[in-house]
């Protein structure tokens, strides 16, 4: 039930500004999906995206990332499509295309300014364009909006008007949804920034905050994600001194936790879309403007070089038992970025395989969740199914699945060569279990 004060900003924006708008979202992925489904429930939405796959399974109701649920597709209004022109007919686009990085570990902004130019080929005037996209502060005034001026001789501020609504999407996560978690708004002006704060409050059951500007909406987002990489890296270098000491990171942890105001964070591998890529963002506007950020970058090297850590812990093992790298089989058990999730973007799961590939191990992958046709072109490991996980010298438990969670004592025993070995515990799944001196566990 939404809050009082919040039902009547609902009724208020058709009412205030006469305003019904048919609102299209450019982008259908983890982010733009939920967008385009959480708008539908009040709004006449068009939902467009640039490949054919992703729009015929939408048709056919089928989300492979699993964000949203058949059924919610079936009771929802949305017309899907690959026809750039229908924004022509749109008073709002959203634009929630991805923004990753390239090879050097930039802002690879292609995406945006593809999106950007066919939304500037295809709108009318007096549109109003809210990018939810991740970029640096300054990228929507500096990049985006000349490339809409440009391709639609339009005039911004005048013609049409723009504003920005940061995601926070939380693949996975059921609780925190586009409906539930608080949003921030921005806009190039204050009416703007009204209409765009009452569209939203519309949809939204949490609070909506006011942003000053588009460079304070952008820069908030990429602190959010930079703070929580910055508190796992330091995590991650107190679980490999914790190592080196013979201590249990988990357990130092649980005590640590005691303290009223301690943050809990834990140790881990930071792949995905956002954790691992948004400091990276701030890193490079920074050093346009003249300044190296020494905490961002040091932390950002920790964590990339966690995956590394894993093949060592590995590789010590072997050395320490005196075995042949070449006799020896590896599970590695998860592929995704994240449990519970299809999403295999920026995945350390997979450059560990890789890594100990390239050792000469004998590595095979099994992930429940995954879409084989979303794997990297570079990937060469081979993926068995769940009835061929056995004879196993060496388990790394990469990702904390429903799966993996559910399994007993006797399960794991089971994927084992005569019940003995090594599982690297990477996500703690094993820090209350019980077993035998012939299985050893290495955590984080």
């Amino acid at each position: 039930m939404k809050p009082k004060n919040l039902v009547s900003k609902t009724r208020d924006i058709r009412a205030t500004y006469n305003y019904n708008p048919t609102i299209a979202v450019v982008g259908l992925g983890y982010v733009g999906l939920p967008v385009t489904l959480g708008f539908s429930k009040k709004y006449q939405v068009i939902g467009y995206d640039v490949k054919p796959e992703r729009i015929h399974s939408l048709k056919q109701h089928v989300d492979t990332t699993n964000q949203v649920t058949s059924q919610s597709l079936k009771d929802a209004s949305i017309e899907f499509t690959l026809d750039a022109t229908r924004l022509h007919v749109c008073d709002v686009i959203i634009i929630c295309v991805p923004t990753p990085l390239n090879e050097k570990q930039e802002p690879d902004l292609s995406h945006l300014i593809n999106a950007s130019k066919t939304v500037g080929e295809n709108m009318r005037r007096n549109t109003v364009i809210i990018y939810e996209s991740t970029v640096f502060p300054g990228a929507t005034e500096e990049v985006c909006i000349p490339l809409l001026e440009k391709c639609s001789t339009l005039h911004c501020g005048q013609d049409f008007f723009v504003g920005y609504s940061p995601e926070r999407i939380n693949p996975g996560d059921t609780s925190h949804t586009f409906s539930t978690t608080e949003k921030i708004v921005a806009a190039q002006d204050k009416q703007t920034l009204d209409k765009i704060y009452a569209l939203y409050q519309s949809v939204i059951d949490a609070k909506v905050f006011k942003a000053s500007s588009i460079p304070v909406a952008e820069a908030a987002k990429l602190v959010e994600n930079t703070q929580r990489d910055i508190n796992i890296a330091f995590m991650n270098e107190l679980s490999i001194i914790f190592r080196h000491l013979g201590l249990q990171t988990h357990e130092v942890l649980e005590a640590a936790r005691t303290k009223w105001n301690f943050i809990p964070f834990n140790p881990g591998l930071v792949g995905g879309h956002c954790i691992g890529v948004d400091p990276y963002y701030f890193i490079y506007k920074a050093k346009q403007e003249g300044y190296t950020p020494e905490l961002m970058t040091i932390a950002r090297s920790v964590n990339d070089r966690m995956s590394t850590e894993v093949v060592s812990i590995v590789n010590r093992y072997i050395e320490e038992k005196g075995y042949n790298h070449n006799g020896l089989k590896v599970g590695l058990l998860g592929l995704t970025f994240k449990e519970d999730v299809p999403d295999l973007r920026n995945s350390k799961s997979i450059e560990i395989g890789h890594k100990l590939q390239n050792d000469g191990l004998h590595v095979v992958a099994y992930d429940p969740i995954i879409n084989q046709q979303d794997l990297p072109e570079d990937f060469n490991l081979p993926i068995v199914e769940k009835e061929d996980l056995i004879n196993f010298d060496i388990i790394i438990l990469a990702v904390s699945h429903k799966q993996f969670r559910e399994m007993h004592d006797d399960d794991f025993y089971n994927l084992f060569k005569d019940n003995t070995g090594l599982i690297v515990d990477v996500k703690g799944l094993c820090t209350n279990r019980v077993f035998g001196e012939s299985i050893e566990i290495i955590s984080l």
